[in-house]
C-alpha cells in the first residue's frame, strides 16, 4: 500500500479543526514534499521527520513523498503536524500497520532523535477529538493539558517509537493524567479598611457582573479592592473553565493545568497597545480581553491609556467575543469579561479631598476626563468615589471589615436567584429580559424618568441602572425592585455628573 491517511489537528483561534494526513509514495527521484498551505515550520518538518524516521531504527523510503495537509486552503503552522507526517510515511511504507490508525489522533512535534515535544493549543484539540469520537495521542509534556477534556481518551508518548510500536500492538501508551488542583487563596477583603461605599458597590459587582468604575486620589485603595474581586465571585462551572483555559493553551504564554478552574485576573500596564488587549498578529492571538473571559480586566490610571487602545473595549463589551480579522485568516475569540477600572478624579489626583490641595481648573478636569470617551463611560454600571482614608482609620487596633468568605456567600445566593429567573447573571439581560425582570412601580418610573432627564443619561445607561438595581434587590432578597434600591442604583453613575461635580 503506498497510501496512507492519518488524522491530526490544526489550530484557528480557539478552534482545533480537523486536518487529514494524507502521504502518498510514488516512483521517482527520492524526494518529500508537503502541499495543503504550509508555512515555513511545517515545510521544514521533512528534515526534522526524515531524521526522526531514522534515530528510531526505521527506514525512510528512498521514494517520492507527497504529503498533502487536507483542507487545502486551511493554513497549516508549527510543528503539531510532525507526528502524524512521520506515522503517514511510516504506514505507507508498510513499516507499520494502517489497521486502527483511523481511531486516532496525533499531535505533537518531533526532534531529531525522536522524541516528542509539547504544542500549544492541545485542550481545544482533545475537545475535538472527543466530539469526533476518535483517541488523542500527544506528547508527554501536554498530557496534563489533554486529560482537562474528560471526555477523551487521551494517551501520551515519549517518543516516535513508543507510537508505533503501540500501533504494532507491542506495547500500550500510559494514559494522561490530571494533575492535583492547587487552589489558591486569594487577597481578602477583610484587609481593606474603611471605604463601606466602595466595598459595598464591590459586592454588588460581583453579585450582578456589573463592570465598576473606582475614581478616587493616589492611595485611597482603588487597586486594592480591584484584587478582591475575583475572591467574591462564584467558582467557575466546568464549562466556563475549559473556555478560559481553551484561550491561555493557545495564547502561547502556556496553561497551568494545576489551577485551570480559577478564574483569571488580567492587570495590563496603562502603556499597552490595542492590539495587546484586543489580540493579533499575522498567526491571530487572543489579547487581555480574551484572556480575562470569564474573570476580570482590571485597567488601572484609566485617563493615561491610549484612547484608541480603550475604544476597542467597547464593542466586547456588549458582545462578549471580539473577531481578530487579519488579510490571511481571521479568528474569534470568546471576551466576556468583567471590567473594573480605576483613575484619579483631576490631573493631580486630589480633586474633591478634604484637605483642599487641588488648584486644578474645571477645564484643566474636563479635558483630563474627556481622555475616556462618554461611550466608554455609559458601558461602565457602577462609578464609585473612593475617598482618602482618614489617619485613625490606618490603626492596627481600627475594626475591619467583612472578609471575603462571608460576602461571596451573599453574592452565591444572589447569582442563584438570578440563574433561576433567567438563566444568567443581571449584567447580562437582554432588552427584553431587562423589561420582563426590572419591572419599577408607576412613581419609581416616575423617580427613574427624572434622573435621566437631570442627568442627561442615554438608553443605555436607563437599563444599566435598571439590571443594577434588580441586582441590589436581589442582594436584599426582595421580588421586586423598591424605591430605595432604584436610588441606590441611580446613585452609582458618579461619572455622569460631569467636571463640575467632581471638582465641588
Amino acid at each position: 500500500m503506498n497510501l496512507a491517511l492519518v488524522h491530526s489537528r490544526a489550530r484557528t483561534g480557539v478552534r482545533a479543526p480537523a486536518v487529514r494526513v494524507e502521504v502518498h509514495l510514488a516512483g521517482g527521484l527520492p524526494s518529500m514534499s508537503i502541499v495543503g498551505l504550509p508555512e515555513a515550520a511545517v515545510r521544514e518538518a521533512k528534515d526534522r521527520v526524515r531524521a526522526a524516521i531514522q534515530c528510531a531504527q526505521f527506514e525512510f523510503p528512498s521514494r517520492r513523498i507527497t504529503v498533502n495537509l487536507a483542507p487545502a486552503d486551511l493554513p497549516k503552522d508549527g510543528g503539531r503536524y510532525d507526528l502524524a507526517i512521520a506515522l503517514g510515511i511510516l504506514a505507507a511504507s508498510g513499516q507499520i500497520p494502517l489497521d486502527g490508525l483511523g481511531d486516532y489522533e496525533f499531535l505533537g512535534e518531533l526532534a531529531l532523535t525522536g522524541e516528542l515535544r509539547a504544542i500549544d493549543g492541545v485542550l481545544p484539540a482533545a475537545l475535538a477529538a472527543a466530539d469526533a469520537g476518535r483517541k488523542l495521542v500527544v506528547a508527554a509534556g501536554n498530557g496534563a493539558e489533554a486529560a482537562l477534556a474528560s471526555r477523551v481518551e487521551a494517551m501520551t508518548a515519549r517518543t516516535l517509537l513508543e507510537v508505533c510500536a503501540m500501533l504494532s500492538q507491542r506495547k500500550t501508551l500510559p494514559a494522561a493524567q490530571a494533575v492535583p488542583m492547587q487552589r489558591q487563596v486569594g487577597p481578602d477583603l477583610a484587609d481593606v479598611r474603611g471605604q463601606a461605599q466602595a466595598r459595598r458597590a464591590l459586592e454588588i459587582a460581583a453579585a450582578g457582573g456589573h463592570h465598576l468604575l473606582l475614581i478616587g486620589p493616589p492611595g485611597c485603595g482603588k487597586t486594592l479592592l480591584a484584587a478582591r474581586l475575583p475572591g467574591l465571585l462564584p467558582e467557575a462551572d466546568e464549562g466556563e473553565a475549559l473556555e478560559t483555559a481553551a484561550i491561555a493553551s493557545v495564547s502561547g504564554r502556556g496553561l497551568d493545568p494545576a489551577r485551570w478552574r480559577e478564574r483569571p485576573f488580567r492587570s495590563p500596564h496603562h502603556t499597552a497597545s490595542a492590539v495587546s488587549l484586543v489580540g493579533g498578529g499575522a498567526d491571530p492571538r487572543p489579547g487581555e480581553i480574551s484572556l480575562a473571559h470569564h474573570g476580570v480586566l482590571f485597567l488601572d490610571e484609566l485617563p493615561e491609556w491610549d484612547r484608541r487602545a480603550l475604544e476597542v473595549l467597547r464593542e466586547p463589551l456588549e458582545s462578549g467575543v471580539v473577531t481578530v480579522a487579519r488579510a490571511a485568516r481571521s479568528a474569534e475569540f470568546p471576551a466576556r469579561f468583567q471590567l473594573v477600572a480605576a483613575m484619579n478624579p483631576c490631573p493631580c489626583g486630589w480633586a474633591g479631598d478634604r484637605s483642599g490641595r487641588c488648584h486644578c481648573g474645571i477645564e484643566a478636569i474636563r479635558r483630563y476626563r474627556a481622555r475616556v470617551s462618554g461611550p466608554m463611560l455609559d458601558r461602565i454600571d457602577l462609578h464609585i468615589e473612593v475617598p482618602r482614608l482618614a489617619p485613625t482609620e490606618l490603626r492596627a487596633d481600627a475594626p475591619t471589615g467583612e472578609p471575603s468568605a462571608a460576602v461571596r456567600e451573599r453574592v452565591l445566593q444572589a447569582r442563584a436567584v438570578q440563574r433561576a429567573r433567567a438563566g444568567r447573571v443581571n449584567a447580562q439581560l437582554s432588552q427584553a429580559d431587562t423589561t420582563a425582570h426590572c419591572r419599577l412601580e408607576e412613581r419609581d418610573q416616575a423617580l427613574l424618568e427624572r434622573a435621566v432627564d437631570t442627568l442627561q443619561l442615554s438608553a443605555r445607561s436607563t437599563h444599566r441602572i435598571l439590571r443594577v438595581a434588580r441586582t441590589i434587590a436581589d442582594l436584599a432578597g426582595s421580588e421586586r425592585i423598591l424605591t430605595t434600591h432604584l436610588t441606590e442604583a441611580i446613585g452609582y453613575r458618579r461619572a455622569d455628573r460631569g467636571a463640575t461635580a467632581q471638582a465641588a
